[in-house]
């Protein structure tokens, strides 16, 4: 009889120790869990050298191809309003000054027949509506006009492709929060001089 409690208790002791060694044995787990949850080190992309070059590339053949490129395509309708507006006054200053150059090349010539010798019904005037000193102002009014639209538009497109290769630049820009670049100011306590720098901080 003695023997059936001795072994009775020596069982449920086992028993007990089996149990609490699970609960510790689920403990350590779920705390290794945790610490390799906390410690995911993100891994950035590798940085590709060549990505900027290709961007202004792209944006030197087809305005616009660039910003493809960096999947910023909200600005693709932005340069080709600004290219668009360029070349469109351009093309107007051109059509203005070759009129008034066609007109003043006529009267040059002695003719009578320019659209300035006519009325809005299209019948001759006996003198014109423009004189040849106004012709000459015209021309170089729309000429000048005309040059300064073709700056702009060059300047434009020249734009488009700076901020295509800066744009790649930037999204590879390294922003971690490891590493801070932050200015600094300090006043000597014993001679009231100050000084100002810049503190670099990288963190392991």
């Amino acid at each position: 009889m003695l023997n059936k409690y001795l072994i009775a208790s020596i069982l449920l002791l086992l028993c007990c120790f089996s149990l609490i060694a699970q609960d510790k044995d689920s403990k350590k787990k779920q705390i290794l869990e945790e610490v390799v949850v906390d410690s995911i080190i993100e891994i950035r992309e590798p940085i590709n050298p060549l990505s900027p070059a290709k961007a202004a590339f792209y944006s030197a053949i087809l305005p616009g191809l660039g910003q493809a490129y960096n999947k910023k395509y909200w600005k693709i309708p932005l340069v080709y309003g600004a290219i668009g507006t360029g070349v469109y006054f351009y093309v107007t200053n051109n059509k203005e000054y070759n009129r008034y150059r066609d007109a003043y090349k006529s009267r040059i010539a002695g003719f009578t027949n320019d659209e300035f010798y006519l009325d809005s019904q299209g019948n001759q005037l006996a003198t014109p509506r423009v004189t040849i000193e106004g012709l000459e102002r015209a021309q170089k009014f729309y000429r000048k006009n005309k040059e300064i639209s073709l700056l702009v538009t060059i300047g434009l497109y020249a734009l488009n492709i700076i901020d295509a290769n800066v744009d790649a630049h930037l999204m590879q820009y390294n922003v971690d929060e490891n590493l801070s670049l932050a200015p600094h100011y300090k006043i000597d306590e014993f001679d009231a001089s100050s000084s100002l720098g810049l503190t670099l901080n990288f963190k392991f």
